[in-house]
């Protein structure tokens, strides 16, 4: 990886990398990122962190030095990144939008130079990418792998209990406890992020719940949703939902999530039903905040397949035509039938969501303002919201 000696000549140099570098995270930012990173934000200084190290390399191994020290510190930079779920695709694609330019700059210079040196510069361009990109590749690899202790480690535990393929020696080798019974919350982030914050969003959801569990908890964590596994001897059943409030203040986004009890064997059903639970507290659009199990039952139960399902759906066949009055009963009910919410919801009068109100009861002969009736029409769009995403 250095230049042939026949060419000792054209020796191409960045004559100025603290300004390549500004233009490569510039680019990066916006043209590969494809999403909005504040500058002074971690995710913006690590770009620069990752960016200037991969220059560092592409100038040494253009100049025939060796590179061993600036190697090491890529991929450093790297293995960080992994530890905090940076997609890896992100910073491939990243280093190959950097060679392509730094490799632009320096042909600019010397575009009167031999054929056979334009060759061996392609040459230098290709192994300097490949360098790169099988340090960064290697230092992802690594840091998944070389995880016994930390937080790979409680990843490794979490996705075992999660695929039910955890043992008593696997929690043994990562350090980590097993608890006898689990609080098992499916949660989704109502309000996403943007990708610049992501990384905050999460590292903040992970550092809340280790404070409000004593560092006991789990977790499984993406930018819109997750599951998170809290030993009930940390934190009881009732203090749930100051936990699920924590988490959103300090991710500063809306959470709602779903708790289903579990003992560490039923640990991987328990998560399948939370989420199928959340996916219809989702349907209903209920407010942020907790639910359990036992408040959803029904809704729950009434959204598997069946004939039942399909006959249940048609109760609300008479509103296909008129979708304001479907939205108006779907906000009204997730309200708590409250007039005044639905009409702050929907900005329109209350005497408009009672005469909405009306009209529903007469093409479904369902009144909402009767106990009786209300079940059914909720039962009703449960069933019909699952039979249409079927």
């Amino acid at each position: 990886m250095t230049v042939p000696p026949g060419n000792a000549e054209w020796r191409p140099s960045l004559q100025d990398v603290a300004s390549l570098t500004d233009q490569l995270v510039a680019h990066v930012i916006s043209d590969v990122a494809q999403c909005e990173i504040s500058s002074g934000t971690p995710m913006a200084s690590r770009i620069v962190a990752i960016t200037g190290a991969c220059l560092a390399i592409a100038q040494g191994v253009s100049q025939g030095r060796d590179v061993a020290h600036e190697l090491g510190e890529l991929a450093t930079i790297a293995a960080e990144l992994a530890c905090h779920n940076v997609p890896i695709d992100l910073v491939l694609r990243g280093v190959h939008e950097g060679v392509r330019i730094v490799a632009g700059q320096l042909f600019v210079q010397y575009q009167d130079c031999p054929r056979d040196a334009v060759i061996d510069g392609f040459q230098i361009a290709m192994a300097i990418n490949a360098q790169l990109c099988t340090t960064v590749a290697h230092a992802y690899i690594g840091e998944h792998d070389d995880a016994s202790y930390g937080p790979d480690a409680e990843r490794t535990l979490t996705s075992a209990l999660l695929a039910d393929q955890w043992t008593p020696a696997l929690a043994r080798k990562r350090g980590i406890p097993v608890a006898d019974t689990y609080s098992v919350l499916a949660i989704a982030l109502r309000t996403k992020p943007d990708v610049g914050r992501a990384l905050d969003c999460l590292l903040s959801l992970r550092k809340a719940l280790a404070q409000h569990t004593e560092g006991q908890g789990l977790a499984q964590l993406s930018l819109e949703s997750g599951t998170v596994l809290v030993p009930t001897e940390a934190v009881a059943e009732h203090e749930l939902d100051s936990l699920v409030e924590a988490l959103a203040g300090a991710a500063q986004v809306e959470v709602v999530a779903v708790a289903v009890a579990a003992s560490a064997a039923e640990v991987a059903s328990a998560a399948k039903t939370a989420h199928e639970m959340l996916d219809v507290v989702d349907r209903l659009e209920c407010a942020p905040g907790l639910y359990r199990f036992g408040a959803f039952a029904l809704a729950y139960q009434l959204s598997r397949p069946g004939l039942g399902l399909s006959l249940l759906g048609e109760l609300l066949a008479p509103l296909d035509r008129y979708p304001e009055l479907r939205k108006t009963l779907r906000v009204h009910i997730a309200g708590n039938l409250s007039r005044a919410q639905t009409a702050r919801i929907m900005n329109i009068h209350t005497n408009t969501v009672d005469y909405r109100l009306r009209r529903i009861a007469r093409l479904t002969g369902l009144n909402p303002a009767r106990a009786s009736d209300l079940w059914q029409l909720r039962s009703a769009m449960v069933a019909r919201d699952c039979r249409e995403d079927n």
